[in-house]
C-alpha cells in the first residue's frame, strides 16, 4: 500500500490506537497535517506548542494512554521544551512528532532550523530524526512501544520535511525488539521474601507511596497491603489518590509542605517501605537525617531511582504490577493478624500527632481575602472528592494537595518534579478532552495562569465545560512566602500589582468568568461554577496576600523541624 509519509504517520498513529492529537501547524509540518485532513484523525489546535504538549501530559495522565502533540520545525520544537522536561520528571508518556528541515538544509542553519533532537536528547528517554522514509514506520512503532514500557517517559520523533513528501510503501510491524531495551518486569522475588520478613519485625512502620503507584494501577493492591497489615501510609505528591483521604491509614502527603503526622512518622519510623517514589528532596528535607532510624526498602521499576538519592538496606526493583500482588500473597499466607498486632502502639502514637497539629486549620492573617482553606475544602464538599484536580505550581498547588479530598487514583495531576508554572491550565484542557465523562477542575494562581492562558481561547473554541479556580493574592505566592519567612520580608519583583483583571481576559477570549471576593458569597459561586454552568467557566476568588502554606520545613531542615504557624 503506497502512501505520502505524513499519510503514513496518521495511519501508524491509528493503529497505536491515537484518538486525539493537540498541536500547531506550521511550514514544515503542513503536508503532515494535509494528512491528518485526508486520513480524519481528531485533533486540537493549541494558541501556543506549549500548550500543546501539556494538553497531551494531562490527557496521558488522565487516561493511561500515550499523549501525543504536533509542532513544525524550529521555534516550534523548541517550544514544546518545557513540556517535555515535564512529562520527563514525571514519567508521562508522551510521542512529541516534530517538522524538520529537508535533509540537504540539516545543519546550515537554515530558516526555522533547530537541532531538536540535541535539545531534548537530556529530557527524553530517547528521541529520533528521521531522515530516510523508509524508516518512518519503524521508528514510530518504536518511539510507542518505548514511550509507555517499563518507566514511562516522552519520545521525540523529528521528521524532515522531505519524509513527509516520500512515497513509501506502507508497512507497520506488529511487533518490536530493540536491542539495549529490555523494560524490567520482574524481579527477583528473593527480595519480595527478605521484605515480608522485615516487614514481620516492624513495631513503628510507614509506607511511602509516589506517582509510580499511580502509573502502574496497584492503588488497589496497595489499599488491600494497608488492610491486611494496617500499616499507616503517607504520599508524595504524585501519590495523592492512591490511598483514599479518609482512610483510618492514610496520614496524608509527606515532606516539605507535608502533614505534621506524616513528618514525624518518617522521623520515628523503624521501617520505610518507599513504593514508587524517587526520595525527591522536597520530599526528604536534609537527606541525611531523612528516616534515620528506619530500615528503608524501595520498590521501584527503574533501578537507577534506587540508592540515588536516599541510601536503602532493601531493594525490589521490578513493575509494581508483578511486585505488589506477590508480596500481598506472600503476606496473606504469613499470618497478616501478626503485622497489626505489632503496630497497635505505634498506631496510638500516630492518632496521638494527628489530634496534636491536624489538618485542616485555619491560618490567620490581616489581609482581606477568603482564605484558600476555606475554598478548596468547600470544592470538596461539592463534589465529595469525585473529581479530577489539576493544579498549577505554587501556593495553591500545595493547598489542594494538603485540604482536597481524594477518593480515587488519577484525580489529581501536576508538574511534581519539574515544577513549571503554565503547566495547569492547558493540562487540565488535554485531561477533560480525554476524560469528557468526569468533572475536571483547575486550581491556579494569577501568576502561573499568565503563562498559557490563550488556551482559554482553545477552551471557549471547543465548549471544553472544564471549571477554572483563580486563588488571587496579587503575588507570585510561592515567591512571595519564601521573601517573607527568609529574605525579611523584602518583595523583591513578586508582586503583580492586580493590574490584571481576569474576568474581563476570560471574557473575551469567550469564557464566561466572575469574581468572588467575600466569604458568604463562596459557597453559592462555588455551587454555580461547578454544577450551575454547564460550559467553560472562570472563578476569580480573592485570598489574603500574606496567607502561608503551612506547615512548611524550611530547606535544608530535618522533616521534624516544621514551622507550624501561630505560636509555634
Amino acid at each position: 500500500m503506497k502512501m505520502l509519509g505524513s499519510e503514513a504517520i496518521i495511519e501508524c498513529l491509528k493503529r497505536e490506537g491515537v484518538d486525539l492529537i493537540f498541536g500547531y501547524p506550521g511550514g514544515a509540518v503542513l503536508t503532515l497535517y494535509d494528512a491528518i485532513h485526508k486520513l480524519q484523525l481528531p485533533h486540537i489546535l493549541t494558541r501556543h506548542e506549549q500548550g500543546a504538549v501539556h494538553a497531551a501530559d494531562g490527557y496521558a495522565r488522565a487516561t493511561g494512554k500515550t499523549g501525543v502533540c504536533f509542532a513544525t520545525s524550529g521555534p516550534g520544537g523548541t517550544n514544546l521544551v518545557t513540556g517535555i522536561a515535564n512529562a520527563y520528571m514525571d514519567s508521562v508518556p508522551i510521542v512529541a512528532i516534530t517538522g524538520q528541515v529537508s535533509v540537504d538544509l540539516i545543519g546550515k542553519d537554515s530558516f526555522q532550523e533547530a537541532d531538536i533532537c540535541g535539545i531534548t536528547t537530556p529530557i527524553t528517554k530517547h528521541n529520533y530524526l528521521v531522515k530516510k522514509p523508509e524508516e518512518l514506520t519503524r521508528v514510530l512503532k518504536e518511539a510507542f512501544y518505548i514511550a509507555s514500557t517499563g518507566r514511562p517517559g516522552p519520545v521525540v520523533v523529528d521528521v524532515s520535511k522531505d519524509v513527509f513528501n516520500a512515497v513509501i510503501d506502507f508497512e507497520y510491524p506488529e511487533e518490536i525488539s530493540l536491542r539495549g531495551y529490555s523494560p524490567v518486569f520482574a524481579g527477583e522475588e528473593e527480595s519480595i521474601d527478605q521484605l515480608v520478613e522485615v516487614m514481620k519485625k516492624a513495631k513503628k512502620p510507614l509506607i511511602f507511596v509516589g506517582g509510580g503507584v499511580v502509573l502502574s494501577d496497584t492503588s488497589n493492591e496497595l489499599r488491600k497491603l494497608t488492610e491486611l497489615t494496617g500499616f499507616p501510609v503517607t504520599t508524595s505528591i504524585m501519590g495523592l489518590g492512591t490511598i483514599p483521604s479518609d482512610d483510618p491509614n492514610c496520614l496524608g502527603m509527606l515532606g516539605m509542605h507535608g502533614t505534621y503526622v506524616a513528618n514525624m512518622g518518617a522521623v520515628d519510623c523503624d521501617f520505610l517501605l518507599g513504593i514508587g517514589v524517587r526520595f525527591d528532596d522536597r520530599v526528604t528535607g536534609l537527606v541525611k537525617k531523612f528516616a534515620s532510624n528506619a530500615y528503608i526498602a524501595h520498590m521501584d521499576i527503574d533501578k537507577a531511582e534506587v540508592n540515588k538519592n536516599v541510601l536503602v538496606d532493601l531493594k525490589v526493583v521490578g513493575d509494581l504490577k508483578w511486585s505488589l500482588p506477590l508480596l500481598l500473597d506472600k503476606i496473606e499466607k504469613s499470618n497478616p493478624e501478626k503485622y497489626r498486632e505489632n503496630v497497635k502502639e505505634w498506631m496510638t502514637q500516630i492518632k496521638e500527632w494527628q489530634q496534636e497539629v491536624p489538618l485542616p486549620q485555619t491560618y490567620p492573617t490581616t489581609d482581606e481575602g477568603i482564605l484558600p482553606e476555606k475554598i478548596i475544602t468547600e470544592v470538596s464538599n461539592i463534589t465529595g472528592g469525585d473529581a479530577t484536580l489539576v493544579t498549577d505550581v505554587g501556593q495553591h498547588q500545595m493547598w489542594a494537595a494538603q485540604y482536597s479530598k481524594f477518593i480515587k487514583p488519577r484525580s489529581f495531576f501536576t508538574s511534581g518534579g519539574l515544577g513549571a508554572m503554565g503547566y495547569g491550565l492547558p493540562a487540565a484542557m488535554g485531561a477533560k478532552f480525554g476524560i469528557p465523562q468526569e468533572q475536571v477542575i483547575l486550581f491556579t494562581g494569577d501568576g502561573s495562569i499568565m503563562m498559557n492562558c490563550q488556551e482559554l481561547s482553545t477552551i471557549a473554541d471547543n465548549d471544553l465545560p472544564l471549571k477554572i479556580i483563580v486563588l488571587n493574592n496579587e503575588v507570585l505566592g510561592m515567591v512571595h512566602q519564601w521573601q517573607r519567612m527568609f529574605y525579611g520580608g523584602r518583595y523583591i519583583h513578586s508582586t503583580t500589582k492586580g493590574k490584571t483583571d481576569l474576568v474581563k481576559l476570560a471574557e473575551a477570549m469567550g469564557v464566561t468568568a466572575f469574581r468572588i471576593e467575600k466569604e458568604e458569597e463562596l459557597v453559592a459561586g462555588l455551587r454555580k461554577a461547578l454544577i450551575e454552568i454547564k460550559g467553560p467557566v472562570l472563578v476569580d476568588i480573592v485570598i489574603p496576600q500574606t496567607a502561608n502554606v503551612l506547615p512548611m520545613v524550611p530547606p535544608g531542615s530535618r522533616l521534624d523541624q516544621m514551622i507550624l504557624g501561630g505560636k509555634d
